[in-house]
């Protein structure tokens, strides 16, 4: 029965991967409402070539119409979102199989809002190197709902993880201030306060700590890919060739998605790289 409840949940998860595919394009530019069309050729696209993850594999990633390729950000995103489904219903496993209750369904539900949220705010930060207000809000507004029922319900919560939240943000925000948007967005500062609001301190700083990790190896092995250029030049695009040619110590990389995904590790394996849970947990 686990089995079951974990595939359905990946499943729902690539269905909400599609529609988040929707906000990052449509973001600011138009509304939600309308048919999705092919980005080349403008065909409207029938119900069977919006399949999750199936459309894009029996049609090799082309559209009918065109044959135009489509964009490996869309099977990415739905795969991307059922694994975070999937890893949402596998922590909160001894939950959803007990009898959910109106305020633990309510829970589960604004937890599946949450990191589809996030997601969001992770692939339009990747692309256009800048995080939303209204997704950031919103994920705040959500995990304040979070921090509520952590609190009231499951007291694993404190009252000062909601103002410390504000303290890890604050150097962020003044990087941000004092480089006047140079070394760090403020959205990234927006971001941070939610962390203890869902972790707590301890775990919520060693989220920070592990994205920022992640983040580094990143980029130190896109300059190895950029060092081995020359040995790869048959195997990636000319598209991909020309932005690792284009890598440099300046280069702007975006630290949302690095954050994000240290935040949802840490919420699924509870890490605590710096110690201070057990001590919080005796000193309280």
């Amino acid at each position: 029965m686990t089995t079951i409840i974990l595939l359905f949940f990946f499943a729902l998860g690539t269905i909400v991967g599609s529609f988040l595919n929707v906000i990052v394009l449509r973001h600011g530019a138009q509304g939600l409402n309308g048919r999705s069309k092919c980005l080349s050729c403008g065909k409207t696209l029938s119900w069977f070539e919006l399949l999750p993850l199936f459309s894009f594999l029996v049609q090799k990633g082309r559209c009918l119409g065109c044959k135009g390729s489509i964009s490996i950000q869309y099977p990415l995103v739905e795969l991307i979102t059922g694994l975070v489904f999937f890893g949402v219903a596998w922590k909160e496993s001894s939950l959803i199989l007990s009898s959910l209750s109106l305020p633990s369904t309510f829970y589960l539900l604004l937890s599946l809002c949450f990191w589809s949220l996030l997601i969001a705010i992770s692939v339009y930060d990747f692309r256009h190197k800048i995080i939303p207000d209204r997704l950031v809000y919103g994920a705040i507004f959500v995990s304040f709902f979070l921090f509520l029922y952590s609190y009231f319900i499951l007291h694993t919560s404190y009252f000062f993880d909601f103002w410390v939240g504000f303290l890890i943000a604050a150097p962020f925000a003044l990087l941000w201030f004092f480089s006047s948007g140079r070394a760090m967005g403020l959205g990234d500062a927006k971001l941070v306060v939610l962390f203890p609001w869902l972790l707590g301190f301890a775990k919520g700083l060693s989220a920070l700590i592990v994205g920022f990790w992640i983040g580094a190896a990143f980029a130190l092995g896109a300059l190895l890919l950029k060092a081995f250029l020359p040995f790869l030049s048959n195997i990636l695009s000319p598209n991909y060739k020309m932005k690792l040619s284009a890598l440099g110590p300046k280069t702007e990389l975006p630290l949302g998605p690095f954050l994000v995904f240290g935040l949802f590790l840490v919420y699924l394996f509870g890490w605590d790289v710096t110690g201070l849970d057990q001590l919080l947990a005796v000193s309280f």
